[in-house]
């Protein structure tokens, strides 16, 4: 913790230099222009570790997940935020452009101003160079066509207007840039100290470079088969190999910090964000629910993780600053065998109030405390886990079960892997994503016992497109806790299938068109400060900026 917190301190540091910079004609005049309490230059480790934490440390850039992409994916919906937005359909510019205008000011900047200062510095280069591709994947993968090769290039190259580089040269670049960092790293050279991912180790790093190729690959898969194939082969025989355990996991450490919403949340970077405001900032009464179509798919199946995942609490207690007064009704509903109400896409959660019950715990508890009301009604409705609402869990960036699901997809699709069968690497990536919620989340371990009930009851299926289906199914439940990563999944397969909130008869709320969005626009202000370069990308994108209009590698075969 305490290496933790010196790296936070680093990255502060990152941000004030690169914002306070100024420049001017003459002596007299930079004399004049230069604050005194910023430095000319700062450490590339420092920079590094600014791009790292802000991934899920920035309080206002990850309520786009929880306000948009956690409601095109249903598995939050419920609360005012989440249904509102994502669940209506609902454009609004600010909440879209929340990545945009987070990332390429600060991350995107910092990052690349760390490659240009890391002469004699291979591993540092090439760590931030796997960094860059990663953050640019999350700003592609949600926008399109976007600056890319002059992105961040202001204060090195005076460049103010970066061109939107096509979709297709942004992956091709990725999977060169990838190659050439796994290459570069030589763990006898550079130390690397403000890594808050792997602490600078080297071998991981290069697992981590190679097994984002396969991501990358598998994502293009349907646009350009041939060179995803490709790709994906030139990987897993790539140096260094690929994550295979999760001690190889891509986490990014974060601490123990304030639940509260003040001010100092949006510039403090320290804590996972995005655990934050799931928590809520009104958590007794806008807590986050699970959407229907996720609650049902784990219970329906019997997932073992369902209870883990999902809880049903009586919050009349709860105050701001934690969970400790939340009241767990869910071994009793379980046991009175009480209907669950997960909110349908597009439903608040008191919309159609549910029927509720008279709890024996809570009937027992008012005895001696007035507050408590034993008859419930939103109660029944699941909501996310305490697990999940703590600001020390991990950022994921990649993980062993993601790995195992790409291998048994590229297995199913003919290419060469030689990693097991099909069968065999789904249940392997199933029982690791299983082991995510105890091994990262703290959640009680799911047993050997329940593994095994829930593999004999749950069968992979028998043809091809069922297997497909079965495999992004379970990375649509992994990447619960990396929602860029799990939007851009259901997009590219096509899996699971959701349907409308117009199917649930919310139709009528829906300003933003009956289907679910498939991008999101660009900043508004990027068609006055950047028209030409906005104005080039939308015609290649179908010449106007649509959230309906596919990214250039969503096409299904």
């Amino acid at each position: 913790m305490k290496k933790i917190y010196n790296y936070i301190v680093m990255a502060a540091l990152a941000v004030a230099t690169l914002s306070g910079a100024s420049c001017s004609s003459d002596d007299t005049m930079t004399s004049i222009n230069t604050d005194p309490s910023k430095a000319p230059s700062i450490d590339p480790n420092a920079q590094l570790t600014t791009a790292e934490l802000q991934t899920y440390g920035d309080l206002g850039m990850v309520e786009i997940y929880r306000n948009y992409l956690y409601a095109f994916d249903q598995q939050l919906m419920g609360c005012w935020n989440t249904t509102n937005y994502g669940g209506h359909h609902t454009v609004d510019n600010n909440e879209m452009s929340r990545i945009w205008t987070s990332l390429y000011p600060t991350a995107v900047k910092n990052i690349v101003d760390a490659i240009a200062h890391t002469d004699g510095k291979p591993n540092l280069n090439a760590v931030a160079n796997i960094y860059r591709v990663y953050l640019m994947s999350v700003i592609t993968d949600v926008y399109g066509d976007c600056p890319y090769s002059e992105a961040g290039q202001g204060y090195i190259k005076g460049i103010a207007n970066a061109k939107y580089d096509s979709q297709k040269d942004i992956y091709y670049d990725f999977f060169d840039k990838l190659d050439s960092a796994s290459m570069e790293i030589d763990a006898a050279k550079d130390k690397v100290s403000g890594d808050v991912i792997y602490g600078g180790d080297m071998a991981k790093w290069k697992k981590l470079a190679n097994s984002l190729r396969l991501r990358y690959a598998m994502r293009i898969s349907n646009v350009d088969p041939d060179k995803a194939r490709k790709e994906f082969e030139k990987a897993l025989t790539a140096d260094g190999g690929i994550i295979e355990s999760s001690a190889d996991d891509a986490c990014i450490n974060y601490m123990t910090t304030s639940m509260s919403f003040g001010q100092e949340s949006y510039s403090d970077y320290r804590g996972n964000r995005l655990s934050q405001l799931l928590f809520g900032n009104d958590p007794a009464n806008n807590p986050s629910y699970i959407c229907s179509t996720f609650f049902n798919k784990l219970k329906d199946s019997g997932d073992p993780r369902t209870y883990r995942i999902a809880r049903f609490y009586y919050d009349g207690l709860m105050s701001a600053t934690g969970t400790d007064n939340r009241v767990d009704l869910t071994d009793e509903m379980i046991s009175k065998g009480i209907k669950m109400e997960p909110c349908d896409p597009g439903a608040y959660s008191w919309d159609a109030w549910p029927t509720g019950y008279t709890s024996d715990l809570l009937t027992e508890m008012a005895k001696t405390n007035s507050k408590i009301s034993p008859s419930l009604a939103r109660e029944v409705r699941p909501k996310l886990a305490n697990n999940f609402l703590k600001t020390n869990n991990p950022g994921i960036i990649m993980t062993s079960a993601e790995v195992d699901f790409l291998l048994a997809e590229a297995t199913l699709k003919g290419w060469t892997v030689g990693k097991g069968s099909v069968d065999d690497l789904y249940w392997q990536g199933v029982r690791k994503a299983m082991d995510l919620l105890s091994d990262r989340y703290g959640c009680k371990p799911v047993t050997d016992e329940e593994f095994n009930t829930y593999k004999a009851n749950n069968n992979i299926g028998h043809t091809t497109e069922q297997k497909e289906e079965s495999i992004n199914t379970q990375a649509w439940i992994l990447h619960f806790t990396n929602p860029a990563e799990c939007w851009a999944n259901v997009r590219r397969s096509g899996y699971p299938k959701l349907k409308s909130p117009d199917e649930y008869g919310w139709g009528q709320y829906l300003t933003g068109g009956k289907e679910i969005p498939v991008r999101l626009c660009y900043p508004v202000l990027e068609s006055s400060y950047n028209k030409a370069n906005y104005d080039d990308a939308l015609q290649r994108m179908g010449g106007t900026d649509n959230w309906h209009t596919h990214v250039w590698w969503d096409k299904k075969n």
